[in-house]
């Protein structure tokens, strides 16, 4: 189902490694999330994008360690995601952040007031950091630093929030211009149990 503004390409007309990436994504989550179809109508950028996405949010596929966790990684990008009022990026990543920290109620109190949400004051820390990335980058100074090192945060730490919170503004912007809409799996997602079957 094409849910955007701009066609999404033929699956069976995308180069190899496009479409064998999409294959495998389809089969772990039983679907094809919208935004890699989206993307695909430009090879040279969906190559971009995900190989940027992927050092980000999973950065041991690239021979690298980060002191954030999964589901840290994925409160940034739902926090910063509703602050852009990207619906797209808001229930996606609300859905994995879901999933990854075994939590259904979560993504909504992180979509709209992390600072109510049932979160550590670690994790707090870090989406003010991450916030003020998203919407004053240019006011960052030391005290910020300092906030984020009294949580336990290094320096390579506040990069990785920064750049995930950065690469998802991209994101972000991305998929509202296009009308790029959520599928329907992602709603369910980390709610309820999975049935047993």
């Amino acid at each position: 189902m094409n849910t955007s503004r701009y066609p999404f390409p033929d699956l069976n007309t995308l180069p190899e490694d496009i479409r064998a990436r999409i294959l495998e994504v389809q089969e772990k989550a039983g679907f094809i999330p919208n935004v890699f179809l989206a993307f695909a109508r430009r090879p040279a950028e969906w190559r971009a994008f995900f190989a940027y996405h992927d050092a980000l949010m999973a950065p041991e596929t690239v021979g690298r360690e980060s002191g954030l966790s999964k589901g840290e990684r994925e409160m940034i990008v739902t926090a910063t995601s509703a602050a852009n009022q990207c619906l797209y990026c808001v229930v996606a990543h609300g859905a994995i952040l879901r999933i990854y920290e075994k939590k259904p109620l979560i993504a909504d109190q992180v979509a709209v007031n992390y600072r109510k949400a049932d979160i550590t004051p670690r994790q707090r820390a870090m989406l003010d950091f991450a916030m003020k990335v998203c919407l004053r980058s240019h006011e960052i100074d030391e005290a910020d630093f300092a906030a984020l090192h009294a949580h336990g945060f290094s320096d390579e730490d506040a990069w990785d929030i920064a750049a995930i919170t950065a690469f998802f503004g991209l994101s972000n912007r991305m998929a509202s211009f296009a009308g790029m809409q959520p599928n329907p799996e992602f709603y369910l997602m980390g709610r309820v149990p999975k049935s047993k079957t």
